[in-house]
């Protein structure tokens, strides 16, 4: 049962006096029953009424009958001596109306002092209805919800001016009131909003879950309140990249704990005055998190990159890879955006055959989440008919921890080449024959000159663990290599001017250069087989 009691009063009547909303007065009581903020605002403001009138000395409760948590209680101390509570005699210059009639009157105020009507209006039925038509038209499929608010900086000076106030009056009647007692705005308000929400919407709040509808609040009238805590606290204020203004709800909070009280109440009144008007809703959004959706792909173009080709703005290409299977998944996901990823990738000339390569694509705040296996099959389908370059297999909904199977294996896994290569020196069979004895062939391979602009240079030592030689004429054989991962084929054919030691052309001692390449199969086990 949560309750006011007769050590209250004082405080109930001090911030109804200075235009303080019943629901503020609760949070400042300390009182913790979510239940009891949920109350109509009508009601709350006629029983703290009510609860003044009541002339009983003993401290007998007043009760709210509802049914919650036990309030969170004041801690009843001596203080330690009047300048501790006086602060230079600042606050004791602060009119507290004691009439009963005066409150009466005050209570009236419409936009409290201290929220600024965040539990006022904005926390309302027709507020509720209002974020929920914002939902239901943003067409998103979800089955929880997380909701999430960002209040004006200025909110935590006009409470920390209300906490002195308050702090003031326990110490005159021998108690204290630590701010951390005080109910967070904040929970208040989702305690209060987080059941409508539910019920407007028809599914449960959920913290861990991945759907977020947010409301970002915004009051012109007192963005600047905070502006004299710069001049205060530098230190607290410093700009960042992606921060729009230095005064952050965080950087206020670490400056109202470094401000002294006195140097705090000459720059700002306490208690707060009344503000015109309310806080606005300035965003309501919804966003959902990312799904991963993976596969393997087959490549059959040697004119297609797999990532968008495009040198000092333009585009040298029209397609590729990525493209070719995120338009699809994009317009059935309705997604915002995409990031693709895979083990491993091939050049444009490059093939990429056998069981095809690992990829996956991460698809930013996706409308539509749910699909069974067989609209995934559906979907694959669709993609492999939009183009005779690519194929996928495998299409399946994945997690974020199950890609990092896929990057662990591009490093460790072994791959199978098959390459085309031409001498300048006429060869027989008898000339290549002993490629094919050679096993675990160590080479250094210094960065190649053709990615030398996108890569750092470093030597790094591979391995090319068997060859096979399939004899063609006089100037061409076929090389069928199983590699370590991370190899340059090309390089190890015609040896990029030395910088791959030792190359098919030191091993034949002879010009030689690769015509055409394919991967045969990329040895990463992932993702499963469908």
């Amino acid at each position: 049962m949560s309750s006011l009691t007769e050590k209250d009063r004082p405080i109930v009547q001090l911030l109804l006096n200075t235009g303080t909303c019943p629901r503020c007065i609760l949070r400042f009581c300390c009182v913790g029953s979510q239940t009891l903020y949920r109350h109509p605002y009508k009601d709350l403001m006629n029983d703290l009424k009510e609860f003044l009138k009541n002339n009983q000395e003993k401290e007998d409760a007043v009760c709210f009958d509802v049914v919650g948590p036990p309030c969170k209680r004041l801690r009843l101390e001596q203080p330690e001596g009047p300048d501790d509570v006086n602060h230079n005699g600042e606050l004791q210059q602060i009119p507290l109306v004691n009439d009963e009639n005066a409150t009466a009157e005050n209570s009236s105020v419409k936009v409290c002092n201290v929220c600024l009507g965040i539990l006022q209006e904005l926390c309302e039925a027709d507020f509720v209805k209002k974020v929920c038509q914002k939902v239901n038209s943003a067409d998103y499929q979800f089955t929880s919800f997380v909701f999430s608010v960002s209040l004006p900086p200025q909110l935590s000076v006009r409470e920390h001016a209300a906490w002195l106030l308050v702090k003031q009056e326990m110490g005159n009647l021998g108690l204290s009131l630590a701010k951390d007692d005080i109910v967070q705005l904040k929970e208040a308000y989702k305690w209060i909003i987080h059941p409508q929400l539910s019920e407007e919407l028809s599914v449960p709040a959920d913290g861990k879950v991945l759907f977020e509808v947010s409301v970002v609040f915004a009051h012109s009238e007192t963005d600047k309140e905070c502006h004299f805590l710069a001049t205060a606290c530098p230190d607290c204020f410093k700009p960042a990249k992606n921060k729009q203004s230095v005064f952050t709800r965080m950087a206020v909070i670490k400056a109202l704990e470094k401000i002294k009280e006195e140097d705090f109440l000459k720059h700002f009144p306490c208690p707060p005055s009344s503000p015109k008007n309310l806080c606005d809703a300035l965003e309501i959004q919804c966003n959902n998190g990312a799904v991963f959706v993976a596969g393997r792909y087959n490549k059959y173009s040697r004119n297609l990159p797999q990532t968008p080709w495009i040198i000092d703005g333009e585009r040298k290409l029209e397609s590729s890879v990525e493209e070719l299977i995120s338009e699809h998944l994009m317009a059935e996901f309705k997604a915002d955006s995409f990031n693709f990823s895979s083990s491993g990738r091939e050049d444009v000339d490059v093939r990429t055959l056998g069981n095809g390569r690992p990829f996956a694509i991460e698809l930013v705040n996706p409308r539509r989440i749910h699909f069974t296996a067989e609209e995934m099959k559906r979907l694959q389908q669709t993609i492999n008919n939009s183009s005779d370059k690519i194929q996928v297999r495998d299409l399946q909904l994945v997690t974020r921890e199950a890609i990092g199977r896929m990057k662990e294996g591009e490093e460790e896994k072994t791959k199978t080449y098959s390459a085309l290569i031409w001498t300048d020196k006429a060869i027989q069979k008898e000339d290549i024959a002993f490629l094919d004895d050679i096993k675990e062939l160590k080479l250094d391979q210094k960065t190649p000159l053709r990615v030398l602009h996108r890569r750092p240079l470093a030597v790094r030592c591979r391995i090319i663990h068997t060859m096979k030689c399939e004899y063609l004429d006089e100037h061409h054989f076929r090389l069928h290599l199983k590699t370590q991962a991370g190899t340059y084929i090309k390089e190890f054919v015609h040896g990029d001017f030395g910088r791959t030691k030792p190359n098919i052309g030191s091993l034949l001692n002879r010009t030689a250069d690769i015509l055409e390449l394919d991967v045969e199969s990329v040895d990463v086990d992932w993702p499963p087989t469908l």
